[in-house]
């Protein structure tokens, strides 16, 4: 199991004090970004290869809040994989309860915007994922 810590900043809060809603999708982007890093399975070496893998869908449920100076846990790990799309799980806890779980949902196109087979353009990747 793969956690990344973020620290809720000041400027990633509203009016009221909590933790703006749509800061949990750069959450996940971090998280998702260390995650990779960790298993040596980079966007960076992913896109060296020719392929790139934006995220087609995304979804989300806030479970409490936060605010300023929380500690947020997120768990990352793969919720499924297929040799043309990736959907990675998040969930994110703070002082011991959970927060928000969501997942993101990528697919491997090459240079020119078409869908491409990660297992023939980037082999090693699902060996990664193990």
């Amino acid at each position: 199991m793969f956690v990344y810590k973020h620290k809720v900043h000041y400027y990633e809060t509203d009016r009221m004090g909590v933790t703006h809603h749509s800061n949990y999708i750069r959450f996940m982007e971090e998280a998702r970004v260390a995650y990779l890093d960790s298993i040596g399975a980079s966007f960076s070496k992913i896109e060296e290869s020719g392929v790139v893998s934006p995220v087609i869908e995304v979804s989300g449920r806030y479970l409490h809040t936060t605010t300023f100076d929380d500690l947020l846990e997120i768990e990352v790990y793969i919720e499924s994989m297929t040799t043309f799309k990736l959907k990675i799980g998040y969930k994110m806890r703070c002082r011991g309860k959970e927060v928000f779980e969501g997942w993101s949902l990528h697919c491997f196109l090459d240079g020119n915007g078409k869908p491409v087979s990660l297992d023939e353009h980037y082999p090693q990747f699902r060996a990664q994922m193990s």
